[in-house]
């Protein structure tokens, strides 16, 4: 039903946002790893993934897609619920999920609260195949930048309150100089140009 929700932090802790978007408070359920990414900014726009139970709703944010898409792949393994999702998404990083998925480190997967040897050892059996192997290594954009991560820093960037032409700018002079760079290594470099 969302795709994604953006607008003012209202509120904002390790658990859950508060994003008031033309005067609509929504509160949406965040792993730690999409707090660390927003607490700074006073505006964002998280990607939603909507529960609906008979006598539940609720709504929980991602910072980019493909945090979004390893939470949908997760909750799709039986004894993996959202809730222990987002532990896992909070415990481990998006790409530790995936290296840990393709190399079947079952102790890695264990080491998060809530989740044991039989649910670990099903979650690898189960998303070994959905995980993209490309994408598992360290570096999440081993290489050369994709449009949609140049994107994304320019999002964070604006995201955090500069202006976007001046955003594009400083990520195309970085780009030049190190293509190879992470996303996080892209938008520490863009602002010290800012």
């Amino acid at each position: 039903m969302y795709d994604y929700i953006s607008g003012n932090i209202a509120e904002a802790n390790p658990a859950e946002v508060i994003i008031d978007n033309h005067g609509i408070g929504y509160r949406i359920l965040i792993s730690l790893q999409t707090y660390d990414r927003i607490r700074e900014s006073k505006e964002t726009k998280l990607f939603i993934w909507h529960l609906v139970r008979e006598d539940e709703e609720a709504l929980f944010g991602f910072f980019d897609r493909e945090e979004r898409r390893i939470f949908t792949l997760l909750i799709g393994v039986s004894g993996i619920g959202p809730n222990t999702a987002r532990l896992m998404l909070s415990s481990l990083s998006t790409d530790e999920i995936k290296t840990a998925v393709i190399n079947s480190d079952v102790n890695k997967i264990k080491g998060v609260k809530g989740i044991g040897l039989k649910t670990a050892q099903k979650a690898i059996i189960e998303l070994k195949d959905k995980i993209d192997k490309s994408t598992s290594s360290a570096d999440i954009f081993d290489g050369a930048m994709t449009a949609s991560a140049k994107s994304e820093a320019i999002t964070a960037l604006v995201t955090l309150g500069f202006g976007k032409q001046a955003a594009e700018k400083a990520i195309d002079a970085v780009l030049k100089k190190e293509p190879g760079s992470s996303l996080e290594e892209l938008i520490k470099k863009a602002l010290k140009l800012l």
